[in-house]
């Protein structure tokens, strides 16, 4: 697990680096295209894209506003790649590669079932959640959720996350990257939560499969 988070730590802060030098150079450009690759499963991490950026509304280069709409509009753009590949791909997934990933077309349409009733506030709640926020689109995609309600929940999950980042930019100004490094722990404690959530589900149906009926006793007269 540490060395789980120690390589996430590294590859983190080179993309925080790398969105950083984006954003100083191509503008609101760059937090459109960074916005876009993080909600497209690229885990570009947009604390480090929206903080810079209200470090610059700070300095005067963009307006609160701007930086807001185009973060917002950017990640509403990757959530459709990610859910288009999810929705295109989902019949490939079962027929070549459902076995391998211990997918069955059963298991598909509890997914469905799961998004039919759930998934609008699945979306909702999980954009303002780090690390999760960036995939959630591909199994909504999968599961076929309904595109304008999950393009509707997707914008308005996507508002308050951008919006409050950009702020906390601007009001922090040159300790943006503080703030940053903070917020960094959240990502950690995620993924820890989700690996140890991986590893409960893997064990977990191990010992279904061990579990099954005894087999009956063998005949007394035998």
């Amino acid at each position: 697990m540490t060395a789980v988070l120690l390589a996430l730590a590294s590859v983190t802060e080179q993309l925080a680096n790398t969105a950083t030098n984006i954003v100083g150079d191509l503008g609101l450009a760059g937090i459109f295209v960074l916005m876009l690759l993080e909600s497209a499963c690229i885990p570009i991490p947009s604390e480090a894209t929206m903080l810079f950026a209200g470090f610059n509304v700070a300095n005067g280069h963009y307006s609160l506003f701007a930086i807001t709409v185009v973060g917002v509009l950017g990640n509403l753009a990757g959530s459709w790649i990610a859910y288009a590949v999810g929705y295109f791909g989902r019949i490939e997934l079962i027929e070549k590669h459902g076995k391998f990933l211990h997918i069955s077309p059963k298991q598909l349409a509890r997914a469905d079932n799961w998004f039919e009733r759930y998934g609008a506030i699945t979306v909702l709640v999980t954009r303002v959640i780090p690390i999760v926020r960036t995939f959630i689109s591909l199994p909504a995609g999968v599961a076929r959720m309904p595109f304008w309600r999950f393009s509707l929940y997707t914008l308005i999950g996507c508002v308050p996350w951008v919006f409050v980042l950009g702020l906390v930019g601007k009001l922090t100004k040159s300790d943006w990257k503080n703030v940053k490094h903070a917020l960094s722990y959240v990502d950690y404690a995620v993924v820890a939560a989700i690996v140890i959530g991986i590893i409960y589900l893997v064990i977990r149906r191990r010992r279904g499969r061990g579990g099954g009926e005894p087999e009956p006793a063998a005949d007394a007269s035998a």
